[in-house]
């Protein structure tokens, strides 16, 4: 399978928190970190072990989660790329979610993973640190297909939150998917094979081949050129066994028709030339959100990767607004 982090690009009743108990890599937990100290925990969440990292010096210091792209994929082993600036003001913690990454590899999700199913993963893991570190809110950030979950939290737990950032955020993903194809046939109008396979392409996907094509171009477009490779093909369905019926369901996600207002701070990550999830839509919800306090950061040399594209950038943002909450 071509590597998971290809496919983070992929853009996502409660179980009672007393049903995840801590598996600690030490045999005792630490009180408290030693200097950037990276400590991994393995609590049981939604019935399975799922990996938690943790980097801190003090883990006093305001807890700051993130949520991976994908479905699927890991922000672990690239995270010091993204995070060296951000490490000296929060205590970091990354989570590979089911069926991706270091917890796929501790343990498989026994049932086919969906998005509610994932939804309860994440207030868990939210849960689950709240007690381990001792500290009532955290900054939440979303990338990608991150934002599903983000987002559900900030819908009905925004009390567990100092605020929340949303990255590249899934917003009315149809009406993305739809905008995305258009943009390939205008820029593909001149090859003979991308048009023919993109013009296969409607929505609803009617098979993880069509929603394939879409993904084949987008990325040669971008440069990738092992997109039109079998290999990477041979991948990307292996992937859709697991995830398209996940992404089907995001594909009904429409934020401006049912999210119009949020309780928490909340600050939008948008990558200029990202096509992916559409910087026009993005914006354009931004302007009607309403919120207690909100901003909106243009990353002017990013697409869909603004954590890779603009690293520092990146970082900067989320401090100005850690030294805003400061101030105010």
């Amino acid at each position: 399978m071509i590597k998971k982090m290809t496919f983070l690009v992929l853009l996502t009743a409660l179980t009672p928190f007393s049903a995840c108990q801590a598996h600690n890599t030490q045999e005792t937990p630490p009180p408290s970190l030693p200097a950037y100290a990276s400590t991994t925990l393995t609590p049981e969440i939604g019935g399975i072990k799922q990996v938690i990292e943790i980097k801190t010096d003090d883990a006093s210091k305001p807890v700051l989660l993130f949520l991976s792209g994908g479905p699927g994929s890991s922000m672990i082993k690239g995270a010091d790329s993204f995070t060296s600036i951000l490490k000296d003001r929060y205590t970091l913690v990354q989570w590979d979610q089911r069926d991706a990454g270091k917890t796929l590899k501790l343990n498989p999700s026994p049932t086919q993973p969906s998005v509610a199913q994932m939804e309860q993963d994440t207030y868990q893991v939210i849960q689950f640190l709240r007690k381990e570190l001792k500290q009532d809110k955290i900054y939440l950030l979303g990338s990608s297909w991150g934002n599903v979950l983000g987002f559900y939290i900030v819908k009905h737990h925004p009390e567990l939150l100092h605020a929340y950032f949303a990255s590249n955020p899934v917003v009315s993903q149809l009406e993305s998917e739809k905008e995305l194809l258009q943009a390939l046939k205008v820029h593909f109008k001149d090859h003979a094979l991308a048009s023919q396979e993109l013009d296969s392409v409607s929505f609803p996907f009617a098979s993880d081949e069509s929603m394939f094509y879409l993904r084949k171009w987008l990325f040669y477009k971008d440069g990738k050129e092992f997109a039109t490779s079998a290999g990477f093909k041979t991948g990307f369905l292996q992937w859709s066994k697991t995830w398209s019926p996940v992404w089907n369901e995001v594909m009904n996600i429409d934020l401006p028709k049912t999210l119009k207002s949020v309780d928490c701070p909340i600050y939008f990550f948008v990558g200029k030339n990202d096509i992916q999830t559409s910087t026009r839509i993005t914006q354009a919800y931004f302007e009607t959100l309403q919120a207690p306090r909100k901003g909106l950061f243009l990353f002017e040399q990013s697409g869909h990767q603004i954590h890779q594209d603009e690293a520092e950038k990146f970082q900067r943002a989320i401090i100005q607004v850690l030294d805003a909450a400061d101030q105010s």
